[in-house]
């Protein structure tokens, strides 16, 4: 993944992304797209849309079609990759022409999906095996399966860590920010990086982990029905304070304006960052990055958000792009055995480091640490997505943009005049405003 792909990637595990768009010329359909019992029974040529150039550029994709054409030998698979894949899709789904197969763009208001995709069966049926289907499902029919899973956590250099004394999992946002020092006064990195000028660092990984603090699946939907978010002891509130902290007590780069995602990798590999806030999709790259530097990859580490439940660590997991069937295709059939091939057959998601959509294949080894150390995984609800949505949308915050954490970080190195404790209290009556106004 490039720059472009990861952030798409971040912005899409986290459920609250998804914003009223596109009304475009399609009519609900009824018909379901089912893939035959006989391979040899489909036939017919589908173009697949996805965001994934790089693997459409290095011929990955290419031999995933060969693989599949073995099962399917009457179906020819085309890809299309999209570099602005939000933006070009979302446009070319005001016509019928989005391909026959592609990933759901967060521009589509989720109770839009029947008028753009197929429905792939009751949800009732497929949740048994498949995670992620409340994500996709709309009047108990799922219209899309995720290509992927990935666990919220900090990505860290376990071997800079081990020099500064930490080789233990901080239980406490305070005894984080405590190892966060030793890191930087006894090995001179820079203990936590912010990638500030990229900006989607700081927007789904930090609200992604609604849900971790609490250990409480539905701890997304509670922002439904809240007024006060950022009241004390919140989600919100402990994943902000903590970004606060970092920065205000010098743990964080000098010049947050003059980040760089790409070299973030490099500099986390090599032991100048100690640490970053992201998706479980970064550990792969990050150890890519080690790879090309010279370094163990096996330095590269994953670990929770810095609080415990009953004694336990929580993570949420939160589903990726999901593949839909474009509602006009005129092969569902072979469109659906292709999203079937792909999701259990391919191996996609364990060459990604990432979390399967089958709920019986176990969790990848780049999440054996979570494994060993009895981490709850927390898979999110998203029954009331739409109504959070809503509610960020007409508030203006935008919890899944970066805006509102960039200004916190400004507050914290004091490039913005105010107090945190007044920001928190102006987030939350902007907040309760705009629930009223929404009607929630």
């Amino acid at each position: 993944m490039g720059r472009k792909t990861t952030l798409s990637t971040a912005l899409l595990t986290t459920a609250m992304l998804t914003v009223a768009g596109c009304s475009g010329a399609g009519a609900p359909s009824n018909e379901t797209a089912t893939a035959p019992s006989d391979p040899g029974a489909v036939s017919g040529t589908i173009t697949v849309l996805t965001h994934r150039t790089d693997l459409v550029q290095n011929g990955t994709m290419k031999r995933y079609a060969a693989e599949f054409s073995r099962t399917y030998p009457k179906v020819k698979v085309k890809f299309e990759g999209i570099t602005d894949y939000e933006g070009e899709v979302k446009i070319r789904m005001n016509t019928e022409n989005y391909g026959d197969v592609l990933m759901i763009p967060a521009a589509i208001s989720k109770g839009d999906y029947p008028k753009f995709f197929a429905p792939l069966g009751p949800t009732a049926s497929l949740r048994s095996k498949y995670r992620f289907t409340d994500k996709t499902d709309v009047n108990g029919k799922t219209y899309g399966i995720a290509t992927f899973g990935t666990a919220d956590g900090f990505v860290y250099n376990k071997a800079l860590w081990k020099k500064a004394g930490v080789t233990t999992w901080p239980t406490t946002p305070q005894q984080f920010l405590t190892d966060l020092r030793a890191v930087g006064t006894k090995t001179g990195a820079t203990p936590y990086y912010t990638n500030f000028k990229d900006g989607w660092p700081l927007s789904s990984p930090w609200t992604n982990s609604v849900g971790s603090v609490s250990c409480d699946a539905k701890a997304s939907d509670a922002l439904a029905a809240a007024d006060k978010p950022w009241a004390a002891g919140s989600d919100l509130n402990v994943i902000d304070t903590l970004l606060y902290d970092i920065v205000h007590g010098g743990l964080a780069e000098k010049d947050p304006t003059t980040t760089n995602w790409e070299n973030s990798k490099t500099l986390l590999a090599k032991g100048k960052i100690g640490s970053m806030l992201l998706g479980s999709w970064a550990i792969t790259q990050m150890r890519d990055a080690a790879k090309k530097a010279g370094t163990n990859p096996e330095d590269i580490g994953f670990m929770p958000f810095p609080v415990q439940k009953d004694g336990h660590f929580c993570a949420t997991l939160l589903s990726d792009y999901q593949q839909a069937v474009n509602v006009h295709s005129s092969h569902k059939a072979a469109a659906r055995a292709w999203i079937d091939w792909f999701t259990e057959k391919s191996g996609y998601s364990a060459s990604e480091g990432a979390v399967s959509p089958v709920k019986a294949v176990k969790l990848p080894s780049t999440l054996q640490g979570f494994v060993d150390n009895d981490v709850t995984m927390i898979e999110r609800s998203e029954a009331k997505t739409a109504d959070v949505n809503a509610i960020d949308n007409a508030s203006e915050i935008g919890l899944s943009k970066p805006d509102y954490r960039q200004k916190l970080v400004d507050l914290a190195r004091g490039a913005q005049k105010g107090s945190l404790e007044d920001y928190f209290s102006d987030l939350d009556k902007r907040w309760a405003e705009a629930r009223r106004s929404a009607g929630s």
